[in-house]
């Protein structure tokens, strides 16, 4: 081999295996990444991508294959080894000490010393200048826990930048960006490239895939189905490889039918201002009402406020015409509230537990029986009900949700509280960081529930979304409600106007 073919690629990674406890990862996967280039890795939820990832950065050990990077056998044991060689990885879900500084993260573990001691202006300099050169507008010597996720996000890409890495991977960068922080982030992302590096880019978004992306690799449950350009792939054959099937709807067909009102929310403000101020809308039986509005418009902090997890200062919540108080989760679960929350790790999930606890934790009262102890038979029923109905793959009711992949993670989160029997059911942000074969299944689950009667609520930064599956939008500009708009007749240009009417 010469040495140009040596160099073709940062990084190889051939035949790939890895298995878990009753399922096969990885079945002989193969991912090439050449310098100056942004190469996307796509496929369905479960299909592997982060599993190979993690065992390129050491989380994870392969269990056959090889892997090079700048031409020479690796095996790394720790993400520090990875790190260290120029291996870099900005987590879709970010683990960051929130509680220390912005510089106190990015340099954690190789902090620049004097004598002894760290040396806090090195420190605070060379943030800076990797900020400056990075155009990022973030105080180093800020703690993280202030910062907004968006600002987290930033923080990561330049501690990865700061590694001087070779490969840089970004898994979902921008599922908590606005457009604005998207264009920053590509042009961030354009330099690594200029730079040389090779940057493998996970993302569900089409259009950003197109966008910024010059070479693909497709998976599928845990096989390499493709590597090609760009250049020439159309979306419906991307989706084709990615689901081994022609995807010829990306929305279900809307067949459900708004009856009479459900809930009335009248002159609802949060206690801790700024948050939301006087709002004011009605659902329906059957209805799928979704919220718009820029980041930063309050929209969580409505659902928040009517699931008694944000306190209120005036306002009522009307359900079947009766007021209910929803002082905290526990007395809105019981009214028939329900809430998937927005940050599925921090928030939905139990990562270290099992399929069982998380399918069951917010109806566990209902599986006591007079004994005082609780039905195994009906819990295991039910949690074999979660499986089924929202098509979960998982080996069994014993394994733990944080080694499922996002998208299975949110359709167990999804079944948990189906099973209350909710009368509304508030969704925020559900399909973030989903593949579109998992998306459908999720907007087929919403509109089946409101077929049966039930009030929908989805707050989406998605817009195509909100246009496919609701039946009003509610948009929201600065904590204030917009204005409440038609789907079927509405636009994209007048829900953007409206997101900025309060600005």
């Amino acid at each position: 081999m010469t040495d140009s073919k040596q160099n073709e690629y940062l990084l190889e990674m051939t035949g790939v295996d890895k298995s878990f406890p009753g399922v096969k990862a990885l079945d002989q996967v193969n991912l090439k990444v050449r310098p100056h280039s942004i190469h996307a890795l796509m496929g369905e939820n479960g299909a592997g991508k982060s599993t190979l990832l993690k065992c390129l950065f050491g989380i994870y050990s392969k269990d056959a294959g090889d892997i090079r990077f700048l031409g020479k056998p690796v095996d790394f044991q720790s993400s520090k080894q990875a790190l260290e060689a120029g291996v870099s990885m900005v987590h879709q879900e970010l683990n960051q000490v929130k509680q220390r500084t912005v510089m106190d993260n990015i340099w954690l573990g190789r902090y620049p010393l004097k004598g002894l001691f760290v040396d806090h202006d090195k420190m605070y300099h060379d943030t800076k200048a990797v900020f400056d050169e990075l155009d990022i507008d973030i105080d180093p010597k800020t703690k993280v826990e202030s910062l907004s996720v968006s600002q987290m996000q930033m923080v990561e890409i330049a501690k990865a930048f700061s590694y001087n890495a070779k490969i840089v991977i970004m898994d979902e960068p921008t599922s908590s960006l606005t457009e604005k922080e998207v264009n920053h982030l590509f042009t961030i992302i354009r330099k690594l490239k200029e730079r040389g590096c090779g940057i493998v880019y996970i993302s569900h978004k089409m259009d950003e895939i197109f966008a910024i992306c010059d070479e693909i690799t497709i998976l599928r449950d845990g096989q390499w189905v493709n590597t090609q350009p760009l250049e020439g792939l159309d979306m419906d054959q991307i989706i084709a490889m990615m689901v081994g099937r022609e995807l010829t709807q990306r929305f279900p067909e809307k067949t459900n039918v708004p009856k009479e009102t459900i809930l009335e929310v009248s002159n609802l403000t949060a206690l801790n201002q700024p948050s939301i101020q006087d709002i004011n809308f009605e659902l329906r039986k059957g209805e799928v009402l979704g919220i718009a509005g820029l980041v930063g418009a309050k929209r969580t902090d409505i659902v928040e406020a009517l699931f008694g997890i944000r306190q209120r200062s005036e306002g009522s919540i009307k359900l079947h015409g009766k007021e209910v108080a929803n002082k905290d989760a526990h007395e809105a679960i019981r009214n028939g509230f329900a809430l998937v929350t927005e940050e599925r790790r921090a928030t939905g999930i139990y990562a270290n537990l099992d399929i069982t606890f998380n399918s069951l934790v917010a109806n566990v009262e209902s599986y006591r029986e007079r004994s005082g102890l609780l039905s195994n038979k009906r819990m295991k029923s039910d949690t074999q009900w979660v499986i089924d109905s929202m098509s979960v793959k998982t080996p069994s009711h014993g394994t733990n949700i944080g080694s499922l992949s996002g998208g299975n993670q949110q359709k167990v989160i999804i079944g948990r509280w189906l099973l209350t029997g909710p009368e509304v059911l508030m969704l925020d942000e559900p399909t973030r960081g989903i593949d579109v074969g998992a998306k459908y299944e999720i907007y087929q689950l919403i509109l089946e529930l409101a077929k049966k009667d039930r009030g929908v609520i989805i707050i989406s930064s998605e817009m195509p979304e909100l246009l496919g599956i609701t039946d009003r939008i509610l948009v929201m500009s600065n904590g204030k409600v917009a204005g409440i708009v038609d789907t079927k007749e509405t636009t994209q240009n007048e829900i953007l106007n409206l997101a900025s009417r309060y600005l």
